[in-house]
């Protein structure tokens, strides 16, 4: 009898446990309707909106897009369409290596052979930037300052041959043109304002690979140092660069430098290589947009840049023994060798003997360092000066003038 009774417990029990589970399983459900029942009002309290699968989908996935876009990504979409990629066909001359040896260089088998000169077309790429609708667009001039054939390549694809408005080697800044009109232009900042650890974005043609799909290459990095005097290279004077470590290479030259707010702060021209390399190891250096605006400006006025003023004086670095006999502490400076008649230096009271530690507020010691100081000069320009002499160090300011015919 017992286990006639155990048997029947068991069996009343199974709707029982089953009916439970459903009840469970079905609750979810039933709330999810209740939800949506819930417009009417039937049901205050409860969630009053309802997605279906799809639209849940989307909103959260426009939620996780809207989280990955910040400062960077929104500078990038603003400039890039600015940015042109840049190849150009130039003529340079070679020497045959033969006969640029020493036995070939005397005159008497240059009477005979020539100069053994030949010229050659060469192809050369970089980046520029487009500062205004009408097709005004900025490069170096190592880029395309030499060129007999340029082609301008655009974000959509577009190809278009472009013009030297003007070139100005010793900035290394050129101004292109090409027949266009609306095109999208570069929001230019201010280099003065720029900070040593902000946000810093390259954009550019390194080696070429804006021609696979008409986009620029975007890095990212910081502004690594400020004012930095490279002196020259070749023919070319860099002075107060912008040093970056956003990654910049071969190609790259040209293109913008841009603050986190898509300002153009600079133009991205050299990079350092330790001399192993001529890849990026590490940074690179842009000429500060507003030097770029100033000679930019000139060349669209007037096609070149007119540094047609003198000093009226002659300097050479100081040594160790000219240091002693002045009662230098140490060796800096340069020290003036001749002064002019009637010249602005005799004018101002440079006299022979004079040490000029500093022009503009640059330490000067050398004349390259000087000469760095007067790229940025025009005739009627001050040059203030600071002059070691009899001992004492004296303010002296010089009034470029125009060089006499």
């Amino acid at each position: 009898m017992s286990k006639t009774i155990a048997k029947l417990l068991v069996i009343l029990c199974i709707p029982l446990l089953a009916g439970i589970g459903i009840g469970y399983a079905i609750k979810p459900t039933q709330a999810a309707e209740q939800t949506v029942a819930g417009k009417d009002g039937d049901l205050p309290g409860l969630q009053t909106t309802a997605y279906t699968p799809a639209e849940e989908i989307s909103k959260i996935q426009d939620g996780i897009n809207n989280s990955r876009r910040n400062a960077i990504t929104n500078a990038v979409a603003a400039v890039s369409p600015t940015v042109v990629g840049i190849n150009v066909i130039e003529v340079r001359q070679f020497k045959d290596p033969f006969f640029d040896s020493f036995m070939f260089n005397d005159p008497i088998f240059k009477r005979f052979f020539g100069d053994r000169t030949y010229e050659q077309n060469v192809k050369g790429l970089g980046s520029g930037f487009i500062i205004s609708p009408d097709g005004y667009i900025v490069t170096n001039d190592h880029v395309a300052g030499n060129a007999t054939e340029i082609t301008v390549t655009f974000t959509n694809g577009q190809k278009l041959k472009a013009e030297i408005v003007g070139t100005d080697q010793l900035t290394d800044i050129c101004l292109l043109k090409v027949d266009a009109k609306n095109l999208p232009s570069v929001s230019l900042g201010n280099s003065d304002d720029v900070l040593i650890g902000e946000w810093a974005i390259a954009l550019g043609n390194p080696f070429g690979l804006f021609e696979i799909n008409d986009k620029p290459t975007v890095t990212v990095g910081v502004i690594s140092s400020l004012g930095m005097n490279l002196g020259r290279v070749e023919s070319r004077v860099y002075k107060d660069m912008i040093e970056t470590d956003a990654a910049i290479n071969g190609g790259n030259s040209g293109g913008p430098l841009v603050n986190s707010a898509g300002e153009v702060i600079g133009m991205n021209t050299l990079i350092y290589s330790g001399g192993r390399s001529d890849t990026y190891i590490g940074y690179g250096f842009a000429i500060p947009i507003n030097k770029v605006k100033k000679v930019v400006a000139e060349l669209r006025a007037k096609g070149k840049v007119t540094r047609d003023f003198w000093t009226g004086f002659e300097a050479q670095p100081v040594d160790g023994r000219v240091a002693r006999y002045f009662g230098l502490s140490r060796v800096e400076g340069i020290i003036v060798s001749d002064v002019v008649s009637d010249s602005p230096a005799e004018k101002s009271g440079i006299k022979v003997g004079d040490i000029i530690l500093e022009a503009n507020e640059t330490k000067v010691n050398s004349e390259q360092d000087l000469i760095g100081v007067l790229v940025d000069a025009r005739a009627g320009d001050m040059l203030k000066m600071k002059v070691y002499r009899d001992k004492k160090t004296i303010d002296v300011t010089l009034k470029l003038e125009r060089r006499p015919a």
